[in-house]
């Protein structure tokens, strides 16, 4: 469950802190006061999307933390996959936001957050202000039953993704073999040339650097040999050559040996520096010899360079990219040589391919309307729980025979809401108020079924009232029971429903404003009821209504939930 939320520096937050209970955590302020903001803070947390607007004015950084209990088996095995230490079952999740760097962290590992969001799908469950819209849109009801439908079908769903991959991988090959014979044999003649080319340039690998060295001495070799020249004369020609003197001061030095014996040291190190000029006058003149070249040999190298940059301009950087494209072209080669023979192969894979993905469509149909059976049985309990009190509810399967990654269903809730009226589908009929409770009665449903330990609703009541919205403020006390339940409302009845209920709101400081959230007590929580009841003026009447309203809440909850 979710222990604590802390967040600082976060638009009209400058620090605020919640010590979240079990049961149903109910929130409440005036409009604006800064219930989104919080919720904001939450999905900066878990990795959701977030901007640098949500920076408070005047502030470096904003800073959203959850703190969770957990101890199911999944998380404790992604931790350990992760390697991050979970110490008596305690996560905590952070983000950083300064500029438009973020910093995440998961127990003080810095991850991505990507990983955040991973980690947070099996802690959380967020249901946002509009997210009941979505069930407008078709596809969102597939993804509810196969939700719903779990590890039954999961297997065949990446058996289903992996023959859709196949096939289409397959269908571009085909293609690639569906050249004309005229563009077919146009090609060919091309790469048959290129490898021509290619090979009878007798390529080594490297060889091109080893010859721009060649060459570049070549050019220079005049400039070269000028200056080496100089050298020679320097150390071993000229009279008074660094030869010729350290000839001498090894003569004066063996002369001085003959009277000091601890002079041998300083002699052997003269000794050596004359060796090592003799040694360097021998290598000088090897290499002053092999810069002697014939005019052909110059024109064979730059011939010969000449070639490889022509090469290099029409098939690689490097002589060991041309070399390998050679191989590329000889397998594209090839495959033009025996196309036919290919394409007759192609389609016969292609032909299994596409058995094996039916197979897999009509496996995963099988479960689904199993699936779904069970589910409009589950969603017509919750729904009528909800105050749907003449309600049929179906979910429509409909092979179309056209596979997809998910399949070939086509997957569509059916309600109908009033006696006598035909089932038609969701979007048709419902209202925004049914769409919120179908929603409710649905993360009721998959809540059980993925046990999720907190779920967070944020407005849940959009569009109910009366008696409608006592039913759903039963509804949430009773996954209350068996989860932490988190619920920012505007309805009285969802609020006297709370476990624990906490306050949110604003007020001016200094040249700005702030907001704060704090933990109702006593009669506070009837005063905050009072509010939402109320008018423009809280009344003696209204306190006795919320009063009266916080009581028979506490005495519905006693007689079922004891």
């Amino acid at each position: 469950m979710l222990l604590q939320l802390h967040v600082k520096n976060l638009a009209l937050i400058r620090e605020a802190e919640i010590d979240f209970s079990e049961g149903l955590n109910i929130l409440t302020g005036e409009t604006g006061a800064g219930k989104s903001l919080l919720l904001g803070g939450m999905s900066m947390a878990l990795g959701g999307k977030v901007s640098k607007e949500m920076l408070r004015d005047g502030a470096d950084y904003a800073l959203a933390e959850l703190v969770f209990s957990s101890d199911r088996p999944e998380l404790l095995k992604k931790l350990e996959e992760l390697d991050i230490p979970a110490e008596d079952g305690q996560i905590i999740l952070s983000r950083r936001l300064s500029g438009n760097r973020s910093v995440c962290r998961l127990n003080g590992e810095t991850v991505s957050a990507s990983v955040l969001r991973e980690v947070s799908s099996l802690l959380i469950d967020i249901h946002g202000q509009h997210e009941h819209q979505s069930l407008l849109n078709k596809k969102k009801h597939l993804e509810i039953l196969d939700l719903y439908a779990g590890e039954r079908l999961a297997p065949f769903l990446k058996s289903l993704k992996e023959s859709w991959e196949s096939c289409r991988a397959l269908e571009k090959s085909l293609g690639e073999t569906g050249l004309g014979e005229t563009e077919r044999l146009r090609e060919q003649s091309l790469l048959e040339y290129e490898i021509r080319e290619i090979e009878e340039a007798q390529l080594t690998d490297g060889e091109d650097e080893a010859l721009e060295q060649t060459y570049r001495r070549m050019v220079n070799s005049r400039r070269i040999l000028e200056a080496l020249g100089t050298v020679r004369q320097l150390c071993e020609e000229d009279e008074g050559s660094a030869s010729e003197l350290t000839g001498r001061a090894c003569r004066e030095m063996n002369a001085a040996l003959q009277y000091d014996e601890e002079l041998s040291p300083l002699a052997e190190q003269l000794g050596e520096i004359d060796a090592l000029l003799a040694d360097f006058g021998r290598e000088l003149t090897q290499y002053m010899e092999a810069m002697e070249f014939s005019e052909q040999d110059f024109h064979d190298t730059e011939e010969r360079l000449n070639l490889i940059n022509h090469l290099k301009a029409k098939y690689g950087r490097t002589v060991g990219d041309i070399l390998a494209s050679v191989k590329e072209k000889q397998e594209r080669l090839d495959f033009l040589q025996n196309m036919e023979q290919r394409r007759s192969a192609l389609e016969e894979e292609h032909a299994r391919a596409k058995k094996k993905l039916a197979a897999d469509c009509e496996a995963a149909h099988g479960i689904r309307v199993q699936a779904a059976q069970e589910l409009s049985e589950r969603m017509l309990e919750e729904l009528r729980e909800l105050n749907f009190l003449d309600v049929r509810f179906e979910i429509a399967i409909r092979e179309t025979g056209e596979p997809s990654a998910a399949g070939w269903d086509d997957v569509e809730f059916l309600i109908s809401t009033n006696p006598g009226e035909p089932l038609l589908p969701l979007a048709r009929i419902a209202s925004g108020g049914e769409l919120s409770r179908v929603m409710l009665a649905i993360k009721t449903v998959l809540a059980d079924q993925d046990a999720i330990d907190t779920v967070i609703f944020d407005e849940i009541d959009a569009g109910i009232s009366g008696r409608t919205a006592q039913k759903v403020s039963e509804k949430l006390a009773a996954i209350g029971r068996s989860r932490q339940v988190i619920c920012i409302t505007h309805l009285a009845q969802l609020a006297a429903m709370a476990d624990s209920h906490y306050l949110i709101e604003k007020s001016a400081e200094g040249s700005g404003t702030a907001t704060h959230i704090r933990l109702l007590t006593g009669d506070e929580v009837t005063e905050e009821l009072a509010r939402i009841l109320g008018g423009a003026e809280i009344t003696g009447a209204v306190r006795d209504n919320a009063r009266e309203m916080k009581a028979l809440a506490d005495q519905f909850k006693g007689k079922t939930f004891q």
